[in-house]
């Protein structure tokens, strides 16, 4: 068989391979502005756009995309936020389980004894939340452990966040085992198995956090209703909820075969290393609230640098600040990505939302200047409940979703 032969072959598999949905993506963290209930409308404007090569997720944020088209086609995720490369390389992974036959309960094992050490060297450290309380009682509790910020535990290899958010979205019993498992996770940072581990670990802080599913800032118990109502997650426990999604991942993840990579890198370095002729998909933030504000957390658990807190919230003094959320930036923003698109001869699926820094109609017009003559460019509009993780009002909101598919022209 010719080349020339094998490249046609090629070329007609590209143009008629459909991506379709892995069924079973695992979910890992409670996230504003994922594309999880609307990731089959996503995928189908990629199937419009894609003619082979990569698929770049751009802003992968939770990553899903990457659950979605695993073992499918060659994969390039990115995200500026460091927890982001962490659930893409769980979903990406290629993991052989057999090899690891007890791997789940040497883990726990292995953290367990982490727990116990600490508790053996400070003895004076415990704090009850299985007795009844009065309001004044529970306060007092939750004063004590958000003073462990100021004691020292140098002699303890994993204190972060017991000492950092102790009585804060976790009480110090949950932080004392995030601090133990993550130091057990690093026992495996050579293997894959390094990253469903820290990603399990991300599912059990966000289920027994007592914030809203996100970190801008915990709750305080001003009554006796919110103060029961934070006991519900005081009263958790990390390891049952780490076992279950580990599990999972066990359960539903396993040989991954298609070359892939995941890079945490400014959208405009990605874009500027991307191969020619590939698809990207852009999901950049809508909102005025960057993104590291509500998950500095879970950048420190994978950071694990010991950053400098600060304000009620605990948050990191070096948070990433978006251009696509800054009001003056966006259009600029955006026609820095459109310009890099077309010198790398992509294309390009962009969701946006109604609800966004720029308004859709003037993005619309950004891309028809840009991309003019070159590519053939369809608009597709959703309408669905966003979800704004909030506890009491404006849950969810009703949002246009917009799909910009911008397709290069034979």
């Amino acid at each position: 068989m010719t080349n020339a032969v094998s490249e046609e072959i090629r070329e007609n598999e590209r143009d008629t391979m459909t991506l379709t949905i892995n069924e079973n993506i695992p979910h890992i963290i409670k996230y504003m502005g994922s594309k999880r209930k609307i990731i089959d409308y996503v995928i189908e404007g990629i199937n419009e756009c894609y003619t082979g090569g990569t698929v770049v997720d751009l802003f992968a944020g939770s990553s899903v995309l990457a659950g979605a088209l695993r073992n499918q086609v060659p994969f390039l995720s990115n995200d500026i936020q460091k927890y982001s490369s962490i659930l893409a390389k769980s979903y990406l992974g290629d993991y052989k389980w057999d090899e690891y036959p007890n791997i789940l309960d040497e883990i726990i094992e292995k953290a367990t004894i982490k727990v116990n050490y600490f508790k053996e060297r400070y003895p004076d450290i415990s704090f009850d939340y299985n007795v009844d309380f009065t309001l004044d009682q529970f306060n007092e509790l939750e004063k004590q452990q958000q003073a462990i910020i100021e004691r020292d535990f140098s002699d303890i290899e994993y204190h972060l966040f017991l000492k950092n958010y102790s009585g804060t979205y976790w009480s110090f019993e949950q932080c004392l085992w995030i601090d133990s498992i993550r130091g057990v996770a690093d026992e495996y940072r050579d293997s894959d198995l390094f990253y469903p581990i820290i990603s399990s670990l991300m599912f059990a802080m966000s289920y027994n956090s007592q914030s809203t599913g996100h970190y801008a800032q915990y709750r305080d118990a001003t009554n006796d209703k919110n103060m029961n109502d934070i006991l519900i997650y005081r009263r958790k426990e990390i390891v049952p909820y780490f076992t279950r999604k580990f599990t999972e991942f066990q359960n539903v993840l396993g040989e991954n075969h298609q070359p892939n990579n995941v890079v945490s890198k400014d959208y405009m370095d990605c874009l500027n290393d991307i191969e020619l002729n590939s698809t990207v998909y852009a999901d950049p933030p809508y909102c005025f609230v960057h993104y590291s504000r509500f998950y500095h957390a879970i950048e420190t658990l994978v950071r694990y640098d010991y950053p400098e807190v600060m304000f009620k919230g605990r948050y990191r003094t070096d948070r990433h600040q978006s251009p696509f959320c800054i009001r003056t930036k966006v259009r600029g923003a955006f026609q820095s990505m459109f310009d890099k698109v077309n010198e790398k001869q992509s294309n390009l699926v962009l969701s946006y939302s109604n609800t966004g820094m720029i308004e859709l109609d003037e993005l619309i017009e950004l891309a028809q200047s840009t991309f003019n003559g070159l590519y053939t460019i369809e608009v597709r509009y959703l309408d669905y409940l966003h979800s704004t993780m909030g506890r009491r009002e404006d849950k969810s909101r009703d949002v246009q979703e917009c799909l910009l598919l911008v397709k290069r022209n034979n």
